[in-house]
């Protein structure tokens, strides 16, 4: 009975953790914080070098210098469409921005498979959109992501057999300061290139800086809570050599925002499967800021240190843009953390070695829901021996069921008298009421841990198993799955002892129902990973419930037998030993001490 209640437990708490999570992911984006009155924020005084200080939209420059102008609305010029294997891009003359990336290997759903998934973009209710330019100190020219750039051209495409593709925009000066901004994309990559060329055309020395920021707002739910599915993390994150991986909320930013000096970090907005991120140049000090800027956007960025470039001369300002899904492999090659967007909780250390795992079995298997049973069997059999142990404390404990009733009905409220007699009964069958518990409390950390690898992977997105589950990141269509779980469950509880309280055992008898109700919206991927799981627990218990009810019935039968022996030789060992008595000479005999 203590063990059902342990599994009870620990099952509640479990799914409990998660809504509460989905819950309050989805009260954040249905209710985004209201961004606060924006100001600019002085340059640290305690910095010898000159540092570009946070603005509104755009960074200003140092005291002294002519600040530039704050948030406006987005402007608009000309577009110049890049298409490349895994991005379609479109750059605007205002500012060089990114303002749409859309990736062509990743459809943006299963009814629209030619319709690539848009990572960035600046229409609709989820504006999101990658911004750079330069800062200049002591009243220099420098663009910034206002200024009108002239591209060489409107459209790129990447050729076949061609590796690269190179865009370039164009930016003069009057004073003679010219910036060529170039975009460099790769095939087969979703890494660009950024660089900012100044060439100095005036007569005095040019000074300033580049910056790279992500400008974002909420994104805004378009469905309810419970038709929405697992709810995962969007927003900011940077990353530090002191703190690997910081999430930094909207409403972190709206309350207070970062101003930090950074060597050898990245900052990058994040959301469910994608992620943009800027990289700097290894071993450059960058100052990492967020800002909420009002209309409800919000801005996380970094900004270079101050280059000087002499008249007649020409400088460079580089820096790495990622706008592509979370893969792991691939992001720890580009930057030190990077892949620690693919955010596993603090069971990253258990979570990672299963995804490898489920990896190496799609390798071999090719399908993704295949991979998962398999990897669910792999899983229960590694801790078959541990949950050997559970379910036999559990058949143990429903052996005892009808002598627990009995000593309940003797005792009546006397819990005193009542708990000794179990104590007693339980030693004298050998049986740890508790013996259940530690395997149960082992197993639970690698589930919560496959949770999240089923819920981050981005390779799940949109995988079809077979039948009707086309994607098996979002809820079962017709809710299968769910009803199958349910029924389960519901055997689960048949093999399971009953609760002598009948409430109680209403209140168990109910919990396939709540369970179902509750992961009818759960990706159907994890609901398959339940239903394998509960199928492979009700005939591990099942087999380990019959072994333990027939030794109990053998040893029964053979005390019981051994007792029939030994009773009826006894009676034969009495009627020898009387006729043999009788049977001596009086001389013989024992003399009766009875007279005297």
């Amino acid at each position: 009975m203590e063990n059902q209640r342990l599994i009870l437990f620990a099952a509640l708490m479990f799914v409990v953790f998660l809504l509460w999570q989905n819950w309050m992911e989805f009260q954040a984006k249905k209710h985004p914080p209201p961004a606060p009155p924006t100001a600019a924020t002085a340059a640290d005084p305690a910095s010898a070098a000159p540092v570009l200080v946070p603005g509104q939209d755009v960074p200003t420059a140092a005291p002294g210098a002519v600040a530039i102008p704050g948030a406006q609305a987005l402007g608009g010029g000309r577009r110049i469409a890049v298409t490349t294997d895994v991005l379609e891009a479109e750059i605007d003359t205002v500012g060089g921005d990114l303002r749409r990336v859309g990736l062509r290997t990743y459809p943006d759903s299963v009814q629209r498979p030619d319709q690539p998934f848009q990572l960035l973009q600046d229409s609709g209710p989820n504006l999101f959109i990658a911004q750079s330019g330069l800062v200049a100190l002591n009243d220099g020219p420098a663009p910034n992501h206002y200024a009108n750039f002239a591209p060489e051209q409107t459209e790129y495409r990447l050729a076949d057999g061609q590796d690269s593709l190179e865009v370039r925009l164009n930016w003069s000066d009057p004073s003679g300061v010219k910036v060529v901004k170039t975009y460099l994309f790769h095939r087969g990559s979703f890494l660009v290139e950024l660089n900012h060329r100044v060439e100095n055309g005036g007569a005095s020395e040019w000074q300033g800086g580049q910056y790279r920021q992500f400008q974002r707002t909420p994104p805004k739910m378009t469905s309810s809570f419970f038709g929405s599915g697992v709810i995962t993390y969007t927003g900011a994150v940077v990353s530090t050599p002191e703190q690997r991986y910081e999430k930094i909320s909207f409403d972190d930013i709206a309350k207070q925002e970062l101003n930090q000096t950074v060597k050898d970090g990245w900052v990058a907005m994040i959301q469910h499967y994608f992620l943009g991120a800027w990289i700097p140049n290894a071993g450059e000090s960058e100052n990492f800021y967020t800002k909420a800027v009002g209309d409800n956007r919000y801005v996380v960025g970094m900004r270079g240190p101050v280059q000087a470039v002499p008249a007649g001369a020409s400088g460079n300002f580089h820096s790495r843009l990622y706008v592509g899904p979370k893969q792991p492999e691939v992001l720890e090659k580009i930057a030190p953390n990077l892949q620690l967007t693919v955010d596993y909780g603090m069971l990253t250390i258990i979570a990672e070695p299963l995804m490898w795992l489920l990896k190496m079995i799609h390798w071999v298997v090719g399908n993704w829901g295949w991979a998962i049973i398999f990897l669910t069997i792999l899983i229960k059999l590694a801790f078959y021996k541990l949950s050997e142990t559970s379910y036999r404390s559990m058949a143990n404990m429903r052996r005892l069921a009808p002598e627990l009733t009995r000593l309940k009905e003797l005792y009546g409220d006397d819990k005193q008298k009542m708990n000794q007699a179990m104590m007693d009964m339980y030693k004298k069958e050998k049986v740890n009421p508790l013996g259940g518990c530690l395997p149960i409390l082992v197993q639970i950390p690698v589930f919560i841990a496959l949770y999240w690898v089923l819920v981050e992977s981005v390779q799940l997105r949109q995988a079809p198993f077979m039948l009707w589950i086309k994607d098996m990141s979002i809820p079962d269509p017709y809710y299968v799955l769910p009803l199958i779980m349910g029924v389960t469950m519901f055997i689960q509880q048949k093999l399971s002892p009953a609760p002598p309280d009948p409430v109680q055992a209403k209140v168990m008898m109910a919990l396939p129902v709540v369970f179902t109700f509750m992961f009818l919206w759960f990706p159907a991927g994890l609901v398959l990973y339940w239903v394998v799981n509960n199928l492979l627990s009700i005939a591990q218990q099942w087999v380990i419930t019959k072994r333990v009810e027939s030794g109990a019935d053998a040893t029964a039968l053979k005390a019981k037998e051994g007792k029939g022996v030994t009773s009826g030789l006894g009676e034969q060992a009495k009627k020898l030993v009387t006729l043999a008595k009788q049977s001596l000479p009086d001389s013989l005999k024992a003399p009766d001490k009875r007279k005297k």
